[in-house]
C-alpha cells in the first residue's frame, strides 16, 4: 500500500475532524438529479451538516456534483463511489474537496493526494483497517455498516483506538446513538433530508 505523505495524512485528519465537528453526519445523495441533490444538500446544510457526498456513477450524477459544488458556499463537497483515477481527476476539476470509495485502493489514495483531494476509503475487515492505518489513514468508511453492525465498530475500536470510523450503508439518523455508543465517529446517510 502506498503511504500518504505525513503532511497529507495530517491535513486529511484535520479536514475530516473539522468537517464532522458541528454535526457527526455526512449527507449522501445518490442518483437524484441535480435539482433534487441540491435541494437535499441545502436541507442538510440547514441542519448544520458540513460534508456532502454525491456518488458519481452517471453523467447525471456529475452534473449534480457540479451543481452542489457551485452552491456550497465554501462547504466541502465530495464525490462518492470513486473507483478510478479518472473519477478522482474529474472530481478535482469539478471543484470537489474529497473522494469516498467503497473499498481500499492504493491507486485512488495516491491519485487523491496528487490532485490535492482528501480520501475516505472503505474498510470491512481488520486487515483492511490495519493496511489503511499503515498507509497513513485515520478516517475510514466502515462499509456496509448496517451489515457489519455496531458490534463490528466496537470490536475494531479495541485494536484500532485512534481510527475514526464513518459508518456508511443502510444508516439513518436513528442509527447514531447505537453506533456512537460503539465508538463510531460519524454516520453517512442518504435518507431523511426533506
Amino acid at each position: 500500500m502506498t503511504m500518504l505523505s505525513p503532511a497529507h495524512s495530517a491535513a486529511a485528519d484535520a479536514f475530516f475532524r473539522t468537517g464532522f465537528e458541528a454535526a457527526p453526519i455526512m449527507g449522501i445523495f445518490r442518483g437524484l438529479g441535480a435539482d433534487e441533490t441540491l435541494r437535499r444538500s441545502r436541507a442538510a446544510w440547514a441542519t448544520g451538516v458540513r460534508l456532502v457526498e454525491v456518488p458519481v456513477q452517471s453523467e447525471e450524477s456529475w452534473s449534480a456534483l457540479e451543481a452542489v459544488v457551485a452552491q456550497a458556499a465554501g462547504r466541502p463537497v465530495g464525490s462518492g463511489t470513486v473507483l478510478t483515477r479518472e473519477q478522482v481527476e474529474r472530481t478535482a476539476r469539478a471543484g470537489g474537496a474529497f473522494c469516498v470509495s467503497p473499498g481500499l485502493d492504493p491507486e485512488i489514495g495516491r491519485a487523491c493526494e496528487e490532485v490535492g483531494l482528501f480520501h475516505l476509503p472503505g474498510v470491512a475487515t481488520a486487515t483492511e483497517v490495519a493496511t489503511a492505518v499503515a498507509a497513513g489513514y485515520r478516517w475510514l468508511k466502515a462499509f456496509p455498516a448496517s451489515v457489519l453492525g455496531s458490534e463490528w465498530v466496537r470490536a475494531m475500536r479495541g485494536p484500532f483506538p485512534d481510527v475514526a470510523f464513518v459508518c456508511t450503508g443502510g444508516m439513518t439518523q436513528d442509527s447514531w446513538p447505537e453506533y456512537s455508543a460503539a465508538g463510531a465517529s460519524a454516520l453517512a446517510i442518504g435518507a431523511g433530508w426533506s
